[in-house]
């Protein structure tokens, strides 16, 4: 083979081989050397032998990335790892077999399912939780990510990922069937973020990685939700239900979104009521599961009047059930959107409703801690200590639901004298 001192003039001067390769060794470190391919590119490599006496040979990367000096340079240290005992080709190969995020993401899928990662409180992670990570995985995280490598990863990785799902770079139609559209934008890249680093984090406390090697990155804030319904836009809504369920609405969907409205429940919860949580006659809903927990709520009897109402479907234990399987309707955004049109009314999310119940016990004179309780918030069982349930919940919570199906009555009757007038 070739030896000679390998310095860019030397290099530039190189003319590709007609068989497959060949390797100019430097004469000035041995074991260094840079092959050129008959198609003309040219890499430095180091060769060695390691402890058991095996001939290893790994590249060290292409001339023109590198300088002959960097090159050289970077031979000496791989050689005297090899000296030392180390062998620097079987630790790159090592690295290569590392995990990559979407590899972490489905590990963490897994053995958060099997109740083996502790979220907060030190409980298990929810499964809606869990769906909700997932989705963000899916959608989002591992189209971006998924490939690399997670010990690799810097912090200038997860921000420029947070970036593209805020200008919608993963955005994607709606593909039909059940669920939405990704969107992307600063909210959800945001919880990406916020995914991804938690994930990371629990492979960390696992022994998976030995340091975060994204942490500290930024993540976007998150912009407080504070739209509400005017009292005006209550009457409108109320005004549009009457008109939508007079031309074929579904009234499942319909008795979903008075629901919200009457009771300020999230909208998980109040599509997926079981009637033997409802206990009517003492005024609350015993939630087995929220987001802060195990819960008794307290509900007003203008709510509870519309699940009484609603039709029930043998086999099928919800208040709000599907048409297909035993499963509960999911769809009350969708019919929320279509009434809000109907009504003129733009913004508004089921979110929303839930914001509006609470703005109008504020209206009514409640106390923030009342509404609080009122609304289940994860530090319900704190605020309980101070409000009884049997007492003033029940009275702020009947009082708010009153005032709401008031308006909303307000508005079916400006319907109805507009047809009379007709």
């Amino acid at each position: 083979m070739p030896t000679a001192k390998l310095t860019k003039r030397a290099i530039d001067a190189l003319v590709p081989p007609e068989t497959k390769h060949l390797i100019l060794w430097d004469s000035e470190v041995k074991g260094f050397g840079l092959r050129i391919m008959a198609s003309g590119l040219k890499t430095f490599v180091v060769q060695y032998r390691n402890a058991e006496g095996t001939k290893r040979r790994m590249n060290l990367g292409r001339f023109g990335v590198l300088t002959v000096d960097q090159a050289r340079d970077l031979a000496k240290l791989k050689l005297a790892e090899v000296i030392v005992g180390e062998d620097p080709a079987d630790k790159v190969r090592q690295d290569r077999k590392g995990m990559t995020v979407a590899e972490m993401c489905d590990w963490y899928l897994v053995e958060a399912r099997a109740g083996n990662i502790l979220g907060r409180k030190n409980l298990p992670i929810k499964e809606s939780s869990l769906g909700m990570d997932e989705s963000r995985i899916r959608t989002h995280i591992a189209p971006l990510l998924g490939n690399r490598i997670v010990k690799h990863l810097k912090i200038a990785d997860i921000e420029q990922m947070q970036t593209d799902v805020k200008n919608g770079k993963t955005a994607k139609p709606r593909t039909g069937g059940r669920g939405g559209m990704a969107t992307g934008g600063p909210g959800v890249a945001g919880r990406c973020v916020g995914t991804l680093q938690a994930i990371i984090g629990h492979a960390k406390h696992k022994g998976l990685l030995e340091t975060h090697p994204t942490e500290g990155a930024r993540k976007l804030a998150s912009k407080k939700k504070t739209r509400r319904l005017s009292i005006a836009e209550i009457e409108m809504l109320g005004k549009a239900i009457a008109y939508a369920k007079a031309i074929g609405e579904n009234p499942v969907a319909l008795g979903v979104l008075r629901t919200l409205l009457l009771t300020g429940y999230r909208r998980q919860e109040g599509q997926a009521m079981r009637r033997s949580w409802l206990h009517a006659e003492r005024g609350y809903v015993a939630f087995p599961d929220t987001k802060g927990g195990a819960q008794i709520r307290a509900i007003g009897p203008a709510a509870v009047r519309g699940l009484e109402d609603q039709t029930e479907i043998a086999g099928n234990p919800h208040l709000f059930p599907s048409a297909v399987g035993n499963g509960p309707y999911t769809a009350v955004s969708d019919c929320l959107r279509r009434v809000c049109n109907l009504a003129g009314i733009k913004g508004v999310t089921p979110h929303t409703l839930r914001h509006t119940f609470g703005s109008v016990a504020g209206d009514l004179g409640f106390s923030e801690l009342t509404i609080r309780a009122m609304l289940g918030h994860a530090s319900q069982n704190v605020t309980q200590d101070y409000v009884h349930i049997d007492e003033a919940l029940k009275l702020a919570v009947r009082r708010t639901s009153d005032e709401i199906e008031r308006l909303l009555a307000l508005g079916a009757a400006k319907l109805e004298t507009m047809r009379h007038a007709a």
